[in-house]
């Protein structure tokens, strides 16, 4: 065996030792990848159906991926431990390390691409992890970032390589992954939390998006190791920017945090602004969504619903009064048609009971008697023109059957002779 040995060592090729360490390598990197499958078949299932039960929307995404998550995360893991527990040869070193790379490249395409990343960055992030895992399994990572960190230019004091330029990208996509992340977390715990009404709720998710955004920024400053004195031109430039520029954005997002914390315009209120109504679908940090009953959805800026006058037909109270104008003839039963219209109304199957539905005289018109049914309904978001419609059509089969006539206009017309022509 010795013979074997030294002959195949002269020929570059592994030793018979070499050879059986691969295999043990090999049947261990099989078994973790075995108990990976396994894991991701159990407890990816019941960590899906956790999340589709207590997260909702929030785990969207990352929920259906839970299994492949699990599988090659647990497999990852695994090899890395097998990796570091034994010193093993070259042979075995390589194929560990393309195991526990390829597992680990999976294992970030599943979380990212859970997180919504874009599938060039999920897949970009994975190509440089299993790079990275199978040069430091085989011991060439030092190798590699030294030929890396060579290439580069020098700008000033500082100096710009390949290594640099690489590792602020992949801190960069990881920060906003983890942004993400957290981002939806907290989102889905205010969700959950009870003594807040939905327009609070909203608040604090906008609060703490901005809280999370700035303490990402932070820990990118802090690990990329900016310093900070280079912001002082920035945020001068930034202040000019603000001052003349951006003054309307800054504006749009100062009004949507202080309408949502006055809570004058909530989501699901009934407004009309200009020409614009509907109900409040949104409040985002540039402006309010807001949809008509034709399906159309309105964008106005936050800073308008500021400074112009809004009609919010359920800030206090959701009841709103409907009034339908019904004009009948002198001739007709003036007690009789008031009563119709009394019952037309209260027919109608949205207007309320309490308050009841009123008829006023308005005046002696030129054509006939004008009144007004007013009418109150609580679903104003479900519009008005219906219920006016609904209670109109009804009167018109009820005048119908009770003989009353609707006055149409007349005009007399006189036609004089002339009497100097004979």
């Amino acid at each position: 065996m010795q013979r074997i040995g030294e002959w195949l060592a002269g020929y570059g090729l592994p030793s018979p030792g070499e050879i059986s360490e691969a295999g043990v390598a090999a049947a261990l990197a099989v078994v973790a990848l075995a108990v990976g499958w396994l894991a991701g078949r159990h407890l990816g299932l019941r960590v899906t159906e956790l999340l589709a039960k207590r997260a909702g929307g929030a785990g969207e995404g990352l929920g259906p991926r839970m299994n492949g998550i699990f599988r090659h995360g647990v497999a990852a893991l695994l090899l890395a431990v097998i990796l570091a527990a034994w010193p093993w040869r070259p042979l075995a070193d390589l194929g560990l390390g393309l195991a526990c790379g390829a597992a680990t490249a999976m294992l970030v395409v599943a979380m990212l691409r859970g997180l919504h990343l874009p599938r060039w960055a999920a897949w970009t992030l994975a190509l440089l992890a299993f790079m990275a895992i199978l040069s430091q399994a085989i011991g060439g990572l030092s190798v590699v970032e030294t030929t890396l960190d060579r290439v580069g230019v020098q700008v000033g004091a500082r100096r710009f390589t390949l290594l640099s330029a690489l590792t602020f990208a992949v801190t960069l996509l990881l920060l906003f992954a983890g942004f993400r992340l957290i981002n939806r977390v907290l989102a889905h715990s205010i969700q959950q939390a009870r003594g807040f009404d939905p327009t609070q709720k909203l608040l604090f998710q906008k609060l703490a998006s901005i809280g999370a955004l700035l303490l990402a920024f932070f820990i990118g400053v802090d690990l990329l190791e900016v310093d900070l004195t280079a912001f002082a031109v920035f945020s001068g430039a930034l202040g000019l920017a603000v001052g003349f520029g951006l003054q309307k954005t800054v504006g749009n997002l100062i009004a949507g945090i202080i309408l949502l914390m006055d809570r004058s315009i909530k989501p699901g209120d009934v407004i009309v602004v200009g020409d614009s109504f509907g109900w409040v679908n949104k409040i985002g940090v540039r402006a309010v969504s807001v949809i008509t009953r034709d399906g159309k959805e309105h964008l106005i800026p936050n800073e308008i619903l500021m400074t112009q006058e809004v009609e919010n037909w359920s800030y206090t109270d959701r009841n709103v009064r409907v009034r339908i104008p019904v004009t009948v003839s002198y001739d007709c039963d003036l007690a009789k048609a008031q009563e119709l219209m009394l019952k037309a109304a209260a027919d109608s199957p949205r207007v309320l009971n309490s308050p009841k539905p009123n008829v006023w005289l308005m005046a002696f018109g030129e054509n006939g008697v004008e009144h007004e049914v007013l009418a109150w309904i609580s679903d104003p978001e479900s519009g008005v023109g219906n219920v006016r419609s609904d209670v109109l059509n009804r009167l018109w089969l009820m005048f119908k059957e009770a003989g009353i006539t609707i006055p149409v206009p007349q005009r007399e017309v006189r036609v004089m002779r002339d009497e100097t022509k004979g």
